[in-house]
């Protein structure tokens, strides 16, 4: 690793492991299992193998909202993934989600357990399993599907992009946080100018794009992911932050951000979920203080 400015690329790249700061351990660039290891499996049609990042918070919500709504069929074990320690790369976490990223879900409730791996698709598959949060209307859909697809594309830039190297990175490269800088407030002028006209990402339906949107960039302005809302001047955004403030004081987005947190006040973290009395009986708080 270097931080001259003079570097020059050599001619074939070679992993150097003690490279990226402080998730260095969290990639690789070759795929497969590093290590057998099989995954729990609790009572639950719907097993979910996850930590509270931002992607993994999209699907919580999305269990919550819909336990909220009365589908019964939507109660889910929720088995913690430590990415710092690697389990992402187990044999049987590897089996549900080759590409060894959280979140990844099984559905036991089909003929054959179903596998399902990338956040949006989580929530497309969940939305459509359930019918509920994407609308039904052809124009309507289309749209929330262009917003999810939006936040998937965008959110690495935002993440890997601004976030690794404001906060994470070993050195702080000027370079590289005023170019993720100038397309993260690019992207957040883009959702201000479409919430001035809309409560939600589709109109005046909260849907799956919401879901999906909220954890990277409503966490974003409310300081909750990087502390960087100052350095953004986050508050300008005044369309963004009505929308944050109005997902994040849904009761089920509050129980979602807890779900395989392992970070922040010890009674807002809830290791592991295996039924909705976990939020009052089995947080961190309360674990510590019962040992």
């Amino acid at each position: 690793m270097t931080d001259k400015t003079d570097y020059t690329p050599p001619k074939v790249w070679k992993w150097e492991t003690e490279n990226g700061g402080e998730f260095a351990k969290t990639n690789r660039p070759i795929a497969g299992p590093t290590h057998d290891k099989i995954l729990p499996v609790g009572k639950h049609p719907l097993q979910l193998y996850s930590l509270a990042t931002p992607n993994g918070v999209k699907v919580n919500i999305m269990l919550e909202e819909l336990l909220a709504l009365g589908h019964e069929g939507a109660e889910y074990d929720a088995h913690l993934i430590r990415i710092g320690e690697g389990d992402q790369f187990g044999s049987g976490f590897v089996e549900i989600n080759p590409n060894s990223k959280i979140p990844a879900l099984m559905d036991h409730s089909t003929a054959e357990p179903t596998r399902v791996f990338e956040s949006g698709s989580i929530l497309l598959y969940l939305a459509e399993k359930f019918g509920e949060f994407l609308p039904t209307d052809h124009a309507q859909k289309t749209e929330c599907l262009s917003w999810l697809f939006w936040q998937m594309g965008s959110a690495p830039y935002l993440g890997g992009g601004f976030g690794h190297f404001y906060v994470y990175a070993p050195v702080k490269i000027e370079y590289c946080i005023d170019r993720f800088t100038m397309e993260v407030k690019r992207q957040l002028d883009v959702l201000d100018r479409h919430l001035a006209d809309n409560q939600y990402m589709c109109g005046d339906t909260y849907t799956i794009a919401d879901m999906a949107i909220w954890p990277w960039y409503g966490a974003l302005v409310q300081d909750i992911v990087y502390e960087a809302s100052e350095f953004l001047d986050a508050a300008s955004y005044k369309h963004v932050n009505r929308w944050a403030d109005q997902i994040a004081d849904r009761a089920a987005v509050k129980r979602g951000r807890m779900v395989n947190r392992t970070f922040g006040p010890l009674n807002e973290q809830l290791h592991e979920r295996h039924d909705a009395s976990d939020f009052e009986n089995k947080t961190q708080d309360k674990l510590e203080t019962a040992t």
